[in-house]
C-alpha cells in the first residue's frame, strides 16, 4: 500500500537529503518482535532450501541492494542469509493518491515526488517507461558490480548457472525483473519489447488504478481486458514473458483465464477463505488458476494474511494448499512495497518453522518456497 503523503518533502536542501530514508523507514516497517525461536529441524531444513520470492518493490527506494540495511526488508546479505536463491524485483512507477483497496482514480501519481526527492534522471520525471527501464538499470549496476553475488536472470540458461551454483555451495542470488502493473507501456505495444530488452520477464497487467490494459481490482471501472490488453497479453505469451494479475479485476483475471496458453502468476496476494479482504483471491479464482498451472504468491502483510506472524502467514499458505495443491502455492512477500511485515528476508526461517507447524513435510517446504517457482521459470523463460 504506497502512500507518501505521510511527510513534508519541502524545506530546503537537508530536508531532501533525508527526506527519502524518512519517508522508507515510515513505509517499509518491520513489525517489533522479540528474537524466533525455532526449531532445529526447520534449522537443518532452512539450510537445504533454495527460496524465491515472488515480488518484492525494493527498486524503488534509494538504497544500494548489495549493502545490508536498517530499513526496509530485502537487500542481498538479508536474502543470502535466509537462504534465497532467487527475489523478484517488481517496477513501481505510479500509484494514485489515496490509496484504497475499494476504488482509485488514475488521474494522480504520488511516485513523481519521490522520484524527484531521490534525485533519479530528469527522463523519469514525466515518463512511467523511463522509470521502469531506470529501475532495471539500478539491478544491473549492482550484478555488475557483485556478479557473484548477484546475477540478473533473463534467460532458462541463466537460472541453470545460478542453480549450478547453489548446488556447489555459492550463496549467489538471481533477480528476475517484473513490473507493477502495464502502464509502463504507456499504451504503445512496441514498448513491451523495450522492456523484454532492459530485462523484463514478469509483466503485472495492473496496480493500484484502472490502465490501458483493464481494469484494476482497486480501480473505477471494474472492467475486463481491453482490445490493447488483449494484445499485450498474447504478446507477453509469444515473447516467452509472463503473465502476473496481482491487483487485476476479477474480469481482467476471467479475460486472461479465457485466453491464455501458458501457464501466469499471482505474485502478492491473499486468499479470502483464510483472510477475507477485498484484496484477496477468491476460491474459484484460485482453483481457475491452478487449472491453468499457474503459481500464487502468499504475501506477508495485514491486507494479505490479517495475521503478519510466521503462524498466520503460514495459515494462509496452509488454506491455498488444501485448496489447489502443494504445486500452485509460492511465497510472494511483497517486501518494500509499503507494507508492515513480520519478519524480513534475513529471518525466513522462522516461517519455515511455521511451514513445519502447519503440517507441511520438508518435501512440501521446499516446493513452497522455491521449487515451484524455480521450476515455473525453467519451462517459461526464453531458453538463452
Amino acid at each position: 500500500m504506497l502512500s507518501f503523503g505521510v511527510i513534508g518533502l519541502a524545506g530546503g536542501a537537508a530536508s531532501l537529503a533525508y527526506a527519502p530514508s524518512v519517508v522508507e523507514s515510515q513505509m517499509n516497517k518491520i513489525a517489533p518482535h522479540a528474537s524466533f525461536k525455532t526449531s532445529e529441524r526447520a534449522q537443518t531444513l532452512h539450510r537445504t532450501l533454495n527460496l524465491a520470492d515472488l515480488h518484492s518493490d525494493t527498486l524503488l527506494w534509494n538504497r544500494d541492494i548489495l549493502a545490508r540495511s536498517d530499513r526496509g526488508h530485502v537487500d542481498v546479505p538479508r536474502l543470502q542469509e535466509g537462504r534465497f536463491a532467487l527475489q523478484v524485483f517488481s517496477a513501481v512507477t505510479k500509484a494514485p493518491r489515496n490509496l484504497n483497496y475499494d476504488r482509485n482514480p488514475s488521474d494522480s501519481d504520488q511516485i513523481t515526488l519521490l522520484v524527484q526527492v531521490q534525485l533519479w534522471p530528469s527522463r523519469t520525471w514525466d515518463s512511467l517507461l523511463e522509470r521502469a527501464l531506470y529501475q532495471s538499470e539500478k539491478l544491473h549496476h549492482a550484478a555488475k558490480k557483485r556478479p557473484k553475488d548477484l546475477m540478473v536472470i533473463r534467460t532458462r540458461k541463466d537460472l541453470e548457472i545460478l542453480m549450478a551454483a547453489r548446488a556447489r555451495g555459492e550463496t549467489m542470488v538471481g533477480g528476475l525483473l517484473a513490473t507493477e502493473g502495464a502502464h509502463p507501456l504507456e499504451g504503445k505495444l512496441d514498448n513491451l519489447a523495450r522492456l523484454r530488452q532492459a530485462g523484463y520477464r514478469m509483466i503485472g497487467l495492473q496496480h493500484f488504478f484502472d490502465n490501458e490494459v483493464g481494469g484494476s481490482l482497486h480501480g473505477m471501472s471494474k472492467g475486463g481486458l481491453t482490445a490493447f490488453g488483449r494484445q499485450v497479453v498474447g504478446e507477453i505469451e509469444r515473447t516467452n514473458m509472463i503473465v502476473d494479475l496481482a491487483h487485476s479485476s476479477p474480469a481482467v483475471v476471467d479475460d486472461v483465464l479465457a485466453m491464455a496458453t501458458r501457464p501466469m502468476v499471482v505474485s502478492h496476494t491473499g486468499v479470502r477463505g483464510a483472510c477475507d479482504s477485498p484484496r484477496n483471491l477468491s476460491d474459484a479464482q484460485m482453483r481457475s488458476i491452478a487449472a491453468k498451472g499457474g503459481l500464487i504468491g502468499i504475501g506477508y502483510w495485514e491486507g494479505a494474511v490479517c495475521d503478519i506472524t510466521p503462524k498466520g502467514v503460514a495459515k494462509s499458505i496452509r488454506y491455498a494448499a488444501d485448496l489447489v495443491g502443494v504445486d500452485h502455492v509460492a511465497l510472494g512477500s511483497d517486501y518494500d512495497g509499503s507494507t508492515t511485515v513480520m519478519f524480513d528476508a534475513s529471518e525466513s526461517v522462522a516461517l519455515i518453522d511455521a511451514l513445519i507447524q502447519a503440517g507441511f513435510t520438508d518435501e512440501d517446504i521446499a516446493k513452497i518456497g522455491g521449487g515451484n517457482q524455480i521450476r515455473l521459470l525453467m519451462d517459461l523463460l526464453p531458453p538463452g
